[in-house]
C-alpha cells in the first residue's frame, strides 16, 4: 500500500472535539486511508451506499444515534453524500457525543457540503484526498523507480488503482471515467443532459493549459453561458476539474478575467479524448507537462498546509506566465519546460513590477516544485 501524506495530518486530529470530513473523488483511496489510519482501534463503519444506513441516520434522533453508536469511541461513515441529512445527524454525534470521534468522507465538494456546511459550521475540520501524489509515489517506489516512470504517468496519471494495475492502466482508467464522470457524477448531481456533459469534458480536455471563455463554450455546445458555468461548478466540486484565475494588479495591460482550467489527473484527461498514445507521437506535451505540474502543486500545498493563491498571468501584448504563487503576499512565478534546454522566457517585467521569485521547471529539477 502507498503511504499517504495526510495520514500523518489526520493522526494529529483525532480526538480534538471536531469532526473530520475527508473529500475527494472515488477510487482515490478514501476508505484506504481511514481504515488504515483506524487500524487496531475499534471503530464503527457505516457505508452511506448502503440503504439500511440511509434509512437509519435519515432522520436521526439522540436515542436513536445513541443505539446504533453503543460503545464505539470512533464514527466512520463513509460516502456519506448519500445520506439525506447527514449534516444533522453529524451535529447530534459532534454536539451530543462528546466522547466519540467522528469522521465522514464524501466523493462530492457540491453534494457533501450542501448537506453538513450549516450544521457542522464551527465543527469541523475537512481535508481534501486526492489522487497519488508525485511525492507519496517516489516515497513508495524509490526515487529512480519513480524517474524511469515519469512519462508514463503523464499519460496515465496518478490514480492508485491505475499504478497498481499496470497489466491493466488502459481498462481501469475506461472503468474510472465511465462508472465515476458520467453515472456517479451524473446521480449525484442531478444534471440531466449527460451529452452535453461529455462534449463540455472533452472541450476542456481538448483546451488543456488554454485560456477558456464561457461565451465560447456557451456557443460550442449549443447552451446559455450560466448552464457552462453551472457544469464547471459542479464538474470542479466533483474534484474532476480545477480553475486557475488570472492574477492582475490593476497593472493597464494586464488581462484580468480570463481562466484557465486543468484537469486534477492526466490519466483521466487522457482517457477522455480517448488518447493514451505515448509521449514521442503527440503533440500535447507541453500541456501534459503543465498540467501535471500544477495539479501536483495543488496537492503540496493541501498536504503540506501552504496557504497560498493561485494564477497564471498574460497581458494584452501576449507576455504570460504558467502560475503565479501568492503566499503572503509573495509572489513566485513559474515556467514550465518540457525540454530543459527551453529557454527562461518568465518577462522581466512581471518580476521588476511585483518583486517577485521567478523559475523555470523541467525535467531536472521538477521535483523541488512538487515535493517538501
Amino acid at each position: 500500500m502507498i503511504n499517504r501524506i495526510l495520514q500523518h495530518t489526520l493522526e494529529t486530529k483525532l480526538f480534538k472535539g471536531k469532526a473530520l470530513v475527508i473529500l475527494g473523488p472515488r477510487q482515490v483511496g478514501k476508505t484506504t486511508l481511514i481504515n488504515e489510519l483506524l487500524n487496531g482501534s475499534d471503530y464503527l463503519f457505516l457505508n452511506g451506499d448502503d440503504s439500511t444506513v440511509q434509512t437509519k441516520l435519515k432522520d436521526a434522533k439522540t436515542f436513536n444515534l445513541k443505539q446504533i453508536i453503543g460503545r464505539h469511541k470512533i464514527v466512520f461513515i463513509d460516502e456519506a453524500q448519500r445520506i439525506v441529512n447527514i449534516g444533522i445527524s453529524s451535529k447530534i454525534i459532534t454536539d451530543q457525543f462528546k466522547d466519540v470521534q467522528l469522521i465522514v468522507s464524501g466523493s462530492s465538494a457540491l453534494e457533501i457540503n450542501n448537506k453538513t456546511q450549516e450544521p457542522l459550521t464551527g465543527r469541523k475540520l475537512e481535508y481534501h484526498l486526492y489522487p497519488i501524489s508525485w511525492e507519496e509515489f517516489e516515497k513508495h517506489n524509490g526515487y529512480l523507480a519513480a524517474e524511469q516512470q515519469l512519462e508514463h504517468r503523464l499519460i496515465f496519471g496518478m490514480y492508485p488503482d491505475v499504478i497498481t494495475n499496470t497489466s491493466d492502466e488502459q481498462q481501469t482508467l475506461q472503468q474510472l471515467t465511465s462508472s465515476y464522470l458520467y453515472k456517479d457524477m451524473l446521480s449525484l448531481t442531478g444534471i440531466r443532459k449527460p451529452d452535453i456533459l461529455e462534449r463540455l469534458l472533452k472541450a476542456l480536455a481538448l483546451q488543456l493549459g488554454s485560456e477558456v471563455s464561457y461565451n465560447e463554450l456557451a456557443n460550442l455546445l449549443g447552451i446559455d453561458k450560466l448552464t457552462v458555468m453551472r457544469y464547471l461548478d459542479v464538474l470542479e466540486k466533483s474534484f474532476i476539474i480545477f480553475q486557475l484565475n488570472s492574477f492582475s494588479r490593476n497593472q493597464r495591460n494586464e488581462i484580468k478575467n480570463n481562466r484557465k482550467i486543468y484537469f486534477y489527473d492526466n490519466g483521466i484527461r487522457n482517457m477522455i479524448i480517448n488518447n493514451l498514445n505515448p509521449l514521442d507521437l503527440r503533440n500535447d506535451e507541453g500541456a501534459l507537462w503543465e498540467n501535471f505540474l500544477i495539479a501536483e502543486r495543488i496537492k503540496l500545498q493541501a498536504y503540506h498546509q501552504q496557504y497560498t493563491n493561485n494564477y497564471f498571468w498574460r497581458t494584452v501584448q501576449k507576455q504570460e506566465i504558467d502560475f503565479v504563487e501568492d503566499r503572503a503576499g509573495q509572489l513566485s512565478a513559474f515556467e514550465f519546460k518540457w525540454n530543459s534546454k527551453g529557454k527562461n522566457k518568465i518577462p522581466k517585467s512581471f518580476i521588476e513590477n511585483y518583486n517577485a521569485q521567478a523559475k523555470t521547471i523541467d525535467r531536472e529539477n521538477f521535483r523541488e516544485f512538487v515535493m517538501m
